[in-house]
């Protein structure tokens, strides 16, 4: 199996997830992508391929945990353990608090908050028996400042926050960094808010692990 360090996206898209894996990729890591459907998988493989970075996909629903963890059993069982997760999900759905159903809720929280959970534990009992390893949650800036027309997104991301923090906390003394990057506004390619500028900033997390939380704010 290559020596070659593992990084895991959950969430694959043309997005962050996509500037992540780039960067990564190019600094020699092999590249796994978790994504809901086959098409969206081979679309960003392709891409990644194309710079010539070693990359593979498996398909996965974050919100259903028992997919999840049949696909960390694989990445695990053909790649080897994963040096770096990204959970970068978001199921985003508008409504204020009066519109916002329970079930609704409850939908969007599976993705959005218990996938990272249900990630993160696949992951992590290899990364305390190497005492090392690098956590990393997308955040946004509406964890912060809720953003009442995005009620149920705006519980999802606090709640990840939340459990990454604790997670930070929980993990120190085993040598694993927990860090997170909330986003301020819309990711768009060519803008400040551009994926390969917010994958800079994960690279220089991971290389210093000197910050648990980065705002990326304009």
């Amino acid at each position: 199996m290559s020596h070659k360090p593992l990084l895991v996206i959950v969430g694959s898209g043309p997005g962050v997830s996509a500037g992540i894996a780039k960067k990564f990729g190019s600094n020699g890591f092999r590249v796994v992508l978790i994504s809901r459907t086959e098409a969206t998988l081979e679309r960003s493989l392709e891409d990644l391929r194309q710079v010539h970075i070693e990359s593979y996909g498996v398909t996965a629903d974050a919100s259903d945990p028992d997919s999840l963890k049949a696909a960390f059993n694989q990445i695990k069982n053909e790649y080897g353990a994963t040096d770096v997760l990204v959970y970068n999900v978001a199921h985003i759905v508008p409504g204020d608090p009066l519109s916002l159903s329970e079930q609704q809720l409850i939908e969007d929280f599976k993705a959005n908050t218990v996938g990272a959970l249900t990630s993160a534990q696949q992951v992590i009992p290899d990364m305390v028996e190497r005492r090392q390893g690098t956590l990393f949650f997308t955040g946004g800036a509406i964890a912060l400042t809720p953003n009442p027309l995005y009620a149920s997104l705006s519980i999802g991301k606090a709640a990840v926050r939340s459990l990454a923090l604790s997670m930070a906390e929980t993990l120190a003394p085993y040598g694993i960094y927990v860090g997170q990057v909330l986003i301020a506004d819309q990711v768009v390619k060519g803008t400040y808010y551009d994926p390969d500028r917010i994958a800079d900033v994960y690279w220089e997390l991971f290389n210093k692990k000197d910050q648990g939380e980065y705002l990326f704010k304009e």
